[in-house]
């Protein structure tokens, strides 16, 4: 069972490939996203890691959380489900 880890704080700089590069070690991965704003293009700042294996993802939580990449401290966290946003008419 694969399982999603939340990666907050992330440069600007730092796109899919990257982010996969920096958790890789960690184990073998299923996807690795990093969510632009879909106006600019540009990145949001955070994005997702998804292992194929839960161990391996815990594992990246721990030892990633708080660690610095690209000159910033990384938030790390397993992935909560997206909430349904309600539309007000």
């Amino acid at each position: 069972m694969s399982k999603k880890i939340f990666v907050g704080n992330l440069s600007f700089k730092i796109r899919g490939k990257e982010l996969r590069e920096a958790f890789e070690e960690f184990g073998e991965i299923e996807d690795s996203t990093v969510i632009l704003d879909r106006n600019t293009r540009r990145s949001k700042g955070f994005g997702f890691v998804t292992f194929v294996n839960d161990a391996d993802a815990d594992k990246a939580v721990a030892e990633m959380n708080e660690k610095e990449l690209e000159g910033r401290a990384l938030t790390v966290n397993e992935a909560k489900p997206r909430e349904e946003k309600s539309i007000n008419l």
